[in-house]
């Protein structure tokens, strides 16, 4: 793993197409992280392909336990991805 993003080095094989679409994944949303909202702790109920949200304190539902993270929606995986955020990182709402 990368030391600062955690991106999943990638080794010969044949899963390395999952470990380098799930590395662009995360970069495509901490290179210029632009998130929605940071005041829902609830996750929305249709939320559109990249969206992304920084999770509020008491979050519930797929986000419980994830408060303070980057929550994020892909489609082609059909669920919330999280990153746990470092000191100095910055995001615009």
């Amino acid at each position: 793993m990368t030391v600062k993003l955690g991106l999943t080095d990638l080794a010969n094989g044949q899963a390395n197409y999952l470990n380098a679409n799930t590395s662009f994944a995360l970069l495509d949303q901490v290179v210029q992280p632009v998130v929605l909202d940071k005041d829902l702790a609830t996750p929305p109920g249709s939320p559109a392909n990249g969206a992304a949200y920084i999770v509020a304190a008491s979050a519930t539902g797929a986000w419980a336990g994830k408060e303070g993270q980057i929550a994020y929606w892909l489609t082609s995986v059909g669920a919330w991805t999280f990153v746990v955020p470092l000191t100095g990182w910055e995001a615009r709402v």
